[in-house]
Parts: structure tokens; C-alpha cells; sequence
């Protein structure tokens, strides 16, 4: 049965990124397709190949981002019928909004996509367990950050066009850069090469931060069903196993100093980290007495072992969720300013840094399978999102400065929220790129085109959560009523 239900989450999370492509990584072959620099199969083709490069040097940040926005309870028993419910219903979700969407030509984020898919699982999960204050399992920060992201997204992309466009047009003065192509006519190729750039840039960017979301997923799912090959990475050497060993012991008494006297039984060291990891847990003199007894408790498991494959399946799973605790902990103590001593500090950071090593890698297969879906999205479903982004934005035909400008700003954008591990919608930057162009030319702006844009983009959140609270509470009661899965 668990193979059964590891194919199935795997094709949703695997159709997730195609559906992806449709979206996304079509806005980077746009303007290169409707300026004539590359024939739509062979950019489609290159950008894919981009993508899958973006994908395979990608940090990881983003991918376990998106992993920490969901209900700490669920993440740490994603393999309860709960936890199978929670992936289904993300990514059900969000790919029926995003095919709407795409059905429609319609440019939509499949990051607020994915976002609000979440906060109606936390939102729902709250509501359907028992003991849970509603709306606890949202992390409504994140949720403040993706709204202040869907209101600078545009403006940014915009205004950053528009100027770069207006700056081009005193400082380069080719006037064929401003004209737009005549009929099939290719472009010059000093311009033809610095579209192709931009699309480059544009695609790698976008496979190294949209291309993290699924794969985040991806590894979850993967704990969940086979935690005894990928809970921890089982690559790991017999000298960092043995360091990690040491360091948890280490760390004890650095936290002990804090709290002396202060004990607490098992099950209230799990529960008092888990409340802590929720949106709205409050440090306490308990928590830093869990996360010394966790950390011992990880030594002991630890102490004597030369690789993880000596341990068994539950032993794996158990170690991964201590891990998972108390990496989570520390980063939020840290964040929260709570750690005030110095050598406290730097040790606990250091033993984070340890413990995410072993907990947050990304197999170069799941890489692969993301960018082969993202690239195989967009050989297919290309057309509806470029035609809009081509013709539909702007009253006149896009010309290869302004193709260049949107793109530029688009990559530079994506590349910046990658850096920084922040998701950051292509489709919102590159899509008002190409109107900032246009207003920044006097070319004239689609209005109809611009509002159902822009109603698509107000409504991706609050439909998805809807989706979301909805397909997790329909796919809790198929995972543990009819298919009694434990």
C-alpha cells in the first residue's frame, strides 16, 4: 500500500512542476519567441535546459522554506494518514488553480499558488484536531509576507522596467533596439544575442527558485514513506556522525546554564518544542530544558555509530523528527534574538548547521525529475501564457528593448529572492515588467487584459486557501476511512 501511495504522491508532486511550466517558465520564453531572436520550439527546448541547471545548482533554501510553513505536526508525522492528506491536498489544490489559470491565459503565481494551498491545510488542520485553537497551524507572518509580496511583486517589476527601459533609450542610441520586429525578420545579432541572454537568465533563475518548491515536497513525501533511505543522508561519513555525536553532548550543558533545575518528562520535551515551532509559540525557561534533553537524547542515539544505515526504519524516523525539533528550535530562538549569549551562540548556530546537513539535502534525481516536469510543462502548455505576455499586455507589438528590459529585471529579481531564500513569483515581476515597458513607450496598455490579470493575482490566495481547507479535509477522510491507512 505505501508504494502505492508513494507513486501517487510523487505524480502529483512531480505534476505540480508541470503545470509549473506552463505557467512560469513560459513568461521567460516570451519575449524571445514574439521578437523572432528563437523559434518557439527551440526556446522552449533552451529554456528548459536552463531550468534543469538552475534546478541542479540550487541551494536548498527555498525547498525547505516552503517545508517550514507547514503545520509543525504534520511535517514531523508526515507519514500518518494526517500527513499523506496534507501533501495530497497542497498539491490538488494547487494545480487545479494553476490549470484554471493557465486554461484561462491568465499569468498566476504557483508560489502564492502553493502558499495558500498551505494556509488552508493549517487553517483546516487547526479546525479538524482536537485540542487546537483555529488558525494556530498558519504562519501568519509568512502569510503577511506573501500579501506584501503580491503588492511589491508588480510595483517592483513595473517601475524597475519601466526605468530601465527609459535609462536604455538615453544611453544606447540604436534606434533599431526600440522598433518592433518586422514581420519573421530576425533581430540584429548584437540584439538577438542579449534577448537570448536575458531568457537564459531568466529560465536558470526561475529553475533555482520556482524549480525548490516541488522539490521540497518531494523529500517529504520521501520521509514519509521511506524514512529508512531518506529520513537522514545516509551518505553521511563515519566522522561527521561521530562530530554530530559529540556536538549534541556538548551543547548540553551550554543550555543547561540557562535553566538550571529545570527537568521535564519525554512526551513533554516533544510537545513543549513542538509548541514552540508553532507561529505563535512564546520561548520559555522549558523550552531551553527540551531542546538540552533532545540534544541529549540525539548523542545517545548517536553515540557509537559509524552510519545511519545501522539503524532501523523507526529509529530513523525518530532521529529525524528530534533533529527536525531541535534544528527548528534553535533557528527560531536565533531569529527571535533570544540567544543573548554570545559562546551560546555561536555553539548552537554551529550545531544547527550540523544537524542540517544530514536533514536537508535534495537527492540529484529529485532534481532531475523536477526540471524534466518544469521543462516538459513548458513545451506544452507555452502557448496561452506567451501569447499573453506577447500580445495581450501592451496596445502595440513588443520591441527587443523592451523584451530585454522586463527580462533583465526578472532575473535579477529571482536571483536575488534565491540568494536569500525567499519565494518570489516570476510570473508578478516579468508580467508587469512587460506593462512597465509599455507605459514607460507610450505603446498603450490592454485594460481588459491588465484587470483579469490583476483579479487573478488578488484571488490566487483566498481561492487556494478555500481549495486547500476543502481537498485536506476530503482527502483526511479517503486516506482514513475507506483506505484505512495508518
Amino acid at each position: 500500500m505505501e508504494y502505492l501511495f508513494l507513486a501517487l504522491a510523487l505524480g502529483l508532486a512531480l505534476s505540480f512542476e508541470f503545470v509549473n511550466g506552463f505557467h512560469d517558465t513560459a513568461n521567460a520564453v516570451a519575449t524571445v519567441i514574439y521578437t523572432h531572436s528563437l523559434k518557439p520550439n527551440i526556446a522552449v527546448v533552451w529554456s528548459g535546459c536552463w531550468n534543469l541547471i538552475g534546478v541542479l545548482t540550487s541551494t536548498g533554501a527555498v525547498a525547505f522554506g516552503i517545508v517550514a510553513l507547514l503545520p509543525v505536526e504534520l511535517v514531523i508525522n508526515v507519514g500518518s494518514s494526517a500527513g499523506f492528506a496534507m501533501v495530497f491536498a497542497l498539491l490538488i489544490s494547487a494545480i487545479m488553480w494553476n490549470l484554471g489559470t493557465w486554461y484561462l491565459g491568465l499569468p498566476a503565481s504557483s508560489s502564492h499558488t502553493l502558499i495558500g494551498s498551505i494556509m488552508g491545510v493549517g487553517l483546516a488542520n487547526s479546525l479538524l484536531s482536537k485540542g487546537h485553537v483555529f488558525g494556530e497551524g498558519v504562519n501568519w507572518a509568512k502569510t503577511e509576507e506573501v500579501f506584501t509580496s503580491l503588492l511589491v511583486s508588480p510595483i517592483v517589476g513595473f517601475t524597475c522596467a519601466a526605468l530601465l527601459l527609459l535609462l536604455a533609450k538615453r544611453l544606447i542610441r540604436r534606434p533599431e533596439l526600440y522598433r518592433a520586429p518586422e514581420g519573421n525578420k530576425t533581430p540584429p545579432p548584437w540584439i538577438r544575442g542579449l534577448l537570448i541572454l536575458t531568457c537564459t537568465g531568466v529560465s536558470f533563475a526561475h529553475g533555482s527558485n520556482d524549480g525548490q518548491k516541488g522539490m521540497g515536497l518531494i523529500m517529504l513525501i520521501l520521509v514519509g514513506i521511506l524514512p529508512s533511505m531518506f529520513a537522514l543522508n545516509m551518505d553521511t561519513n563515519a566522522g561527521a556522525i561521530t562530530q554530530l555525536a559529540a556536538t549534541s553532548n556538548s551543547v548540553i550543558p551550554v543550555l543547561q546554564q540557562q535553566v538550571p533545575g529545570t527537568f521535564l518528562n519525554s512526551q513533554n520535551i516533544t510537545d513543549e518544542l513542538s509548541n514552540f515551532l508553532k507561529p505563535t509559540g512564546e520561548a520559555k525557561d522549558k523550552t531551553f530544558a527540551a531542546l538540552a534533553a533532545k540534544s541529549r537524547t540525539i548523542g545517545d542515539k548517536l553515540t557509537g555509530k559509524t552510519s545511519f544505515k545501522q539503524l532501523s526504519r523507526d529509529e530513523l524516523s525518530s532521529l529525524r523528527t528530534d533533529m527536525y525539533l531541535v534544528a527548528g528550535t534553535i533557528g527560531k530562538l536565533d531569529n527571535q534574538k533570544k540567544l543573548t549569549d554570545v559562546k551560546q551562540e555561536k555553539v548552537l548556530t554551529s550545531y544547527k548547521m550540523q544537524l542540517d546537513k544530514v536533514t536537508k539535502f535534495i537527492p540529484n534525481w529529485v532534481k532531475f525529475a523536477v526540471a524534466i516536469a518544469l521543462g516538459l510543462g513548458t513545451m506544452i502548455g507555452w502557448k496561452r501564457i506567451v501569447v499573453t505576455v506577447g500580445e495581450k499586455i501592451g496596445k502595440d507589438h513588443l520591441t527587443y528593448a523592451q523584451g530585454a528590459s522586463a527580462e533583465l529585471v526578472a532575473m535579477t529579481t529571482i536571483g536575488a529572492a534565491d540568494y536569500f531564500g525567499l519565494p518570489v513569483s516570476t510570473t508578478h515581476v516579468l508580467s508587469s515588467g512587460v506593462a512597465g515597458t509599455m507605459a514607460a513607450n507610450h505603446s498603450g496598455l490592454q485594460t481588459d487584459t491588465l484587470r483579469n490579470i490583476l483579479l487573478a493575482w488578488v484571488l490566487t490566495l483566498p481561492v487556494c486557501v478555500l481549495l486547500g481547507s476543502a481537498t485536506y479535509a476530503g482527502s483526511l477522510y479517503i486516506v482514513f476511512n475507506i483506505l484505512s491507512f495508518k
